[in-house]
């Protein structure tokens, strides 16, 4: 029997038919603040079935991001349109382990092959997004600074209006997450169109804000133990976010 490719493109077995069942409930379920613990849970074991794959897979996106950021203005803007296609394939390899099947490094570009149209819709919708707010942060914060330059304003005062300034994207931020965060895997996975699926993500997460609060202190744990170790164990935790999502999304999205 040949040797099966870990790190080959996927092919046709991308679109992953049959399996587990991949129908949408009528309504986006609310379920218990303790599925916080088990999407993380879920997504740990999604990583332990395809690690060499699940690292492989993280470490070449990790390059290509860090190539992007070398690249003044087009690499963020293109950081945030990959970020969203890259994601549409990353949810098919965890539907494709979910399923028995192999998860390969080409996953990682499965949406340029499946959905890319409705995965860069709603990438353009987030760029969008970003760059008013990285606009409304730059007016508010910009006025404490021409303030402060033409010394008509308390240093003190100039410092506090530009941390409001933070507060405020880091507000208007949450609600474009939610849009945002499921949105791939409902383009991908359940043949969604973009802004259906961005109404839909943004239900999902606000039906649970319990479990998500839970759900994103892991994380934020998570993400400190990541960066100790030289940064390495992002290898590790890349793949459990990714697959805790897609456990999210089955729990609130998808029938029993």
């Amino acid at each position: 029997m040949a040797e099966v490719n870990p790190y080959r493109a996927p092919q046709a077995a991308v679109q992953d038919p049959g399996g587990t069942d991949g129908t949408l409930a009528s309504e986006p379920r609310q379920v218990d603040a303790g599925r916080g613990v088990a999407w993380t849970s879920d997504g740990w074991a999604l990583f332990r079935q395809a690690p060499l794959p699940w690292v492989g897979l993280s470490l070449v996106g990790i390059v290509i991001f860090i190539v992007l950021a070398f690249v003044p203005l087009v690499g963020q803007l293109a950081t945030w349109l990959l970020s969203i296609v890259f994601g549409g394939g990353i949810m098919l390899g965890c539907r494709a382990l979910d399923r028995g099947q192999e998860l390969t490094v080409g996953h990682l570009f499965a949406g340029f092959q499946s959905h890319l149209s409705p995965l860069l819709v709603i990438g353009a919708i987030y760029l969008g997004a970003m760059l008013l707010l990285v606009l409304i942060a730059s007016l508010v914060g910009g006025g404490a600074l021409i303030a402060g330059v033409w010394g008509g304003a308390d240093p003190g005062a100039a410092t506090g209006t530009f941390l409001l300034a933070i507060l405020v994207f880091l507000l208007l931020l949450v609600p474009v997450a939610m849009a945002v965060w499921f949105a791939p895997g409902l383009a991908t996975l359940n043949d969604l169109a973009p802004v259906e699926a961005m109404k839909l993500s943004f239900a999902g997460c606000l039906r649970n804000i319990v479990p998500f609060l839970v759900y994103g202190i892991l994380l934020f744990v998570l993400a400190i133990l990541a960066s100790i170790p030289f940064g390495l164990g992002w290898l590790v935790v890349l793949p459990i976010m990714a697959g805790s999502v897609y456990a999210a999304y089955k729990d609130i999205f998808l029938t029993h």
